[in-house]
């Protein structure tokens, strides 16, 4: 595809930056454990990150009872995604878990629901922060390696580390969260490909609706870092505008790279290119996922050009709810309900560590939420107004 071979030149790069970049870090992850399962209806907050060169402090959950369910050989998607932990089904069991990064509000909240499940199950959970970095997430995996867990659901983010993540907890039974792992007995997560083309085509009848397909620039906010999974979104993005608004210029397309998906670095990266686009009045842009197009708007903002970006992300997590709704620029987001992950997870992972065959992948039901006239109700894919899942929120 003419715009896949761009993203994996651009991957490339980003990887050969990485492999150079990661060779001098040298940190330590903040690991915890869960409180007890008679604690369970308390969620407890990820400890602040450390520097320290200590081995990270580790406790013991208390199990719950042990469960009397007669063990099936084989489950199905039905047995599995978002139908929650049942109590004690996870007696005996403990439960390993990277997090992608504790400070991106997304992961915050499948961070918790994991938490909160593996609670209700009654397993040994053991937490570890990889903070958004390869050398950390490596060192999370050396410590349920250590600690010896029975199964691992993994959210690492670089996809170019996993083989050597995996390799460091043994290679356990792992459930890996949205990013392709290698050692994975079962993907969960976005759909990738058709959340990109929700996210796309929701742009493009924004674009079609109120110009009539006529515009400046397209672009494309991705981290390449995570590898395969965002290519698929960004290739899935392009098709969805392409299927409403024809073949993208090759002089109107832009890529625009933001390896740690945060706010931050998408606010200067995409203002570097605002800067050099200053005649571009409409600006359809489609990102993979909120913190990217949340650093996008401010830039925006900032430059002084407001309403000549309109956009659509993914995600909808609680960070970006305002924007959604108050923001003319947001016109849509595809939902991933991050806060429901556990509810998957966590099952599927006891399955795992019990030796039960699960189905793989497991994908999210997504939806686009917005409560745009030029998107709401359109045959391409499932949409609902932001309030039949989520509160409304007040416009300042």
């Amino acid at each position: 595809m003419r715009i896949k071979k761009r993203l994996l030149a651009v991957l490339l790069a980003v990887v050969v930056a990485m492999v150079a970049a990661g060779c001098g870090m040298g940190f330590e992850p903040a690991v915890e454990e869960a409180t007890p399962a008679t604690e369970a209806a308390t969620t407890t907050q990820a400890p602040e990150p450390t520097t320290t060169t200590a081995a990270p402090e580790v406790t013991t959950t208390t199990a719950a009872p042990e469960a009397t369910a007669t063990t099936p050989s084989a489950l199905t998607e039905a047995d599995l995604i978002d139908v929650g932990a049942e109590p004690g089904s996870g007696e005996g069991i403990k439960i390993g878990y990277i997090s992608l990064g504790d400070s991106i509000p997304f992961v915050k909240l499948v961070s918790d629901n994991v938490r909160e499940q593996a609670e209700i199950a009654g397993a040994e959970f053991v937490f570890c922060d990889g903070e958004v970095d390869p050398t950390k997430s490596l060192e999370c995996a050396r410590t349920l390696g250590v600690q010896e867990v029975d199964v691992v659901i993994n959210f690492n983010l670089f996809e170019d580390a996993a083989a050597e993540i995996c390799e460091a907890y043994g290679n356990k039974p792992t459930i890996s969260i949205d990013i392709h792992q290698t050692c994975e007995t079962s993907f969960f997560g976005a759909d990738n490909f058709r959340a990109g083309f929700m996210t796309g085509a929701s742009t493009g009848l924004h674009i079609q609706a109120n110009f009539d397909c006529e515009y400046d620039e397209f672009v494309l906010l991705n981290a390449l870092a995570a590898g395969q999974v965002v290519i698929e979104r960004g290739d899935g993005a392009v098709a969805g505008f392409e299927e409403i608004c024809g073949e993208i210029p090759e002089d109107k397309f832009t890529f625009v790279d933001v390896p740690s998906i945060a706010v931050d670095e998408a606010r200067v990266n995409f203002g570097d290119w605002l800067t050099t686009h200053p005649d571009a009045e409409v600006i359809a842009v489609a990102s993979t996922n909120d913190d990217m197009f949340l650093g996008a708007i401010a830039a925006t903002e900032a430059a002084g050009r407001d309403g000549q970006v309109f956009g659509t992300a993914q995600g909808a997590d609680e960070s970006s709810w305002v924007r959604i709704v108050c923001d003319e620029s947001w016109v849509a987001d595809t939902a991933y309900f991050p806060e429901r992950y556990g509810r998957t997870t966590v099952p599927a992972a006891i399955a795992a560590a019990q030796g039960i065959e699960i189905p793989d992948p497991l994908f999210v039901n997504h939806i686009v939420l917005t409560n745009n006239p030029a998107i709401l109700g359109t045959d391409l894919f499932p949409t609902a107004p932001f309030t039949d899942f989520y509160p409304d929120q007040t416009c300042g």
